[in-house]
């Protein structure tokens, strides 16, 4: 890209300059992205006529299922395959530069949860590791590399050892994370008597078919109870982005300064919300996505709040049940 660096997306700082970058990225991703050029045109006359980002399409996400979404001559380094059933067709993220989605989720990680050097990460993420080929397994092995505690690994079906060391790390009172997927936390905590208090709990990945969805709202309580702490932390995250929200162990996600999310009319996919805390279906821009297309309409529903944080509510009617997000209103 001539005119900006890649990694220049993590310097933004300003609303004027995340809009200056998210310009030259779609015009950059117009030029060099075949697909994302061609259902652009299907709406659009003159890109160069595009000033403001309430003007740029948003590809709908199914595309990741049944193309390739590049922008660039270069052989990826990885793809990333999405989660889900046998009968369930996967999304691929197929990744030209891995060291824009490292400084993507490093930066994240560290400016919402803090340093990986500082704790132990521990990760329960059985249903991830059988499939493989994860983003959020590349992510949280580099993470567990980072903490270099001993205990920083993966438990696969060990929750005895998994729970004999989260036990001495609160002994020890070290700064400690478990990171699971949600059905394997509930057999965790209903199998073992927990208290936990200073542990901070990242649940992702729903029930993957292994048991009956939950609200989110009764999970994060369930979990709560059983480990005996005040509140359970989210990231909103997915093969299709190289970017990730976080909670704060409330409802509402932030996003970091290179990504930002949009509400469109569910009836009129073309039309962006303006009005803050209406329903709508979630548009993402992600600009670590450079190198395939920084701009997805998602099938979750959701609201955008005044401050830019939003909520995720559930998904649209006909979606899959995604991977990292949770059925959390009827």
């Amino acid at each position: 890209m001539e005119t900006l660096n890649p990694l220049h997306i993590f310097t933004i700082s300003t609303p004027e300059t995340f809009r200056q970058t998210t310009i030259k990225v779609f015009r950059f991703q117009y030029a060099h992205c075949d697909i994302y050029r061609q259902y652009v045109d299907a709406f659009l006359h003159d890109i160069d006529s595009v000033k403001s980002i309430e003007q740029i399409p948003f590809l709908p996400i199914e595309f990741f299922k049944t193309h390739r979404v590049v922008s660039s001559l270069k052989q990826e380094e990885v793809v990333f395959v999405s989660s889900g059933t046998s009968t369930m067709p996967t999304s691929r993220h197929y990744v030209v530069d891995l060291g824009l989605y490292e400084e993507s989720f490093l930066r994240a990680f560290r400016l919402f949860v803090g340093n990986p050097e500082d704790f132990a990460i521990l990760s329960l993420l059985p249903s991830y590791m059988e499939r493989g080929n994860s983003s959020l397994l590349y992510m949280m092995q580099r993470l567990m590399q980072l903490s270099k505690h001993p205990f920083s690994k993966f438990y696969l079906h060990h929750t005895g050892e998994l729970v004999d060391n989260l036990q001495s790390l609160a002994a020890e009172k070290h700064k400690t994370i478990l990171w699971g997927v949600s059905y394997a936390l509930l057999d965790m905590v209903e199998k073992h008597c927990l208290h936990l208090p200073d542990l901070i709990v990242f649940e992702t990945g729903g029930m993957k078919g292994r048991r009956e969805e939950l609200l989110r709202e009764a999970l994060h309580q369930r979990l709560k109870e059983g480990f005996g702490i005040q509140a359970i932390y989210s990231e909103y995250g997915m093969t299709e982005l190289l970017s990730q929200a976080y909670t704060c162990g409330h409802a509402r996600f932030y996003c970091p300064p290179w990504m930002q999310i949009r509400i469109r009319d569910i009836y009129n996919p073309l039309h962006i919300l303006s009005t803050y805390g209406k329903n709508g279906a979630i548009n993402v821009i992600d600009l670590a996505n450079l190198y395939s297309c920084s701009f997805i309409a998602t099938s979750d529903i959701g609201k955008l709040y005044v401050d830019h944080s939003f909520e995720v509510l559930g998904r649209m009617d006909h979606s899959d049940v995604r991977g990292c997000n949770l059925l959390v209103h009827e």
